[in-house]
């Protein structure tokens, strides 16, 4: 199930890229990951760096509508923990484009493409405490 997921997944990039050249939208999420991982590593080390020692709290919402839903959990988990560092992953432009400056989150960014490699470097990196997906 493996093998097709993640043949799956790098087909479903490569459509992607493809129709980058002809849909605003599929350009977007293209761009939108370009150099993800490294855009991840740095802003959290200028961001959570510099405040060592706070749990991560992970909140994914696949687009807009999804994040509209787990709004009101978001800033009722911030307001109750405000000393949480909190990563807000979108997979669709339409959410990131609206809310890549909501400001309750520490850090807003794509989801890197969910391969293998992605997901352990994800997973590496943010070091989550608790994952919370609205779907």
């Amino acid at each position: 199930m493996n093998l097709f997921y993640s043949f799956g997944i790098h087909v479903y990039g490569l459509l992607i890229r493809t129709a980058a050249l002809f849909n605003p939208k599929a350009q977007l999420w293209r761009d939108g990951r370009k150099g993800i991982i490294e855009f991840i590593r740095r802003e959290l080390e200028l961001r959570r760096g510099k405040q060592g020692g706070k749990k991560t709290i992970w909140f994914h919402c696949a687009s807009l509508g999804e994040f509209e839903q787990g709004r009101p959990l978001i800033e009722a988990w911030k307001k109750e923990h405000p000393d949480h560092f909190i990563i807000l992953t979108f997979f669709s432009p339409s959410g990131y484009e609206h809310r890549k400056n909501y400001n309750v989150a520490d850090l807003v960014c794509y989801m890197p493409l969910d391969t293998p490699a992605n997901a352990r470097t994800f997973i590496d990196l943010v070091k989550p405490d608790a994952v919370i997906f609205e779907v």
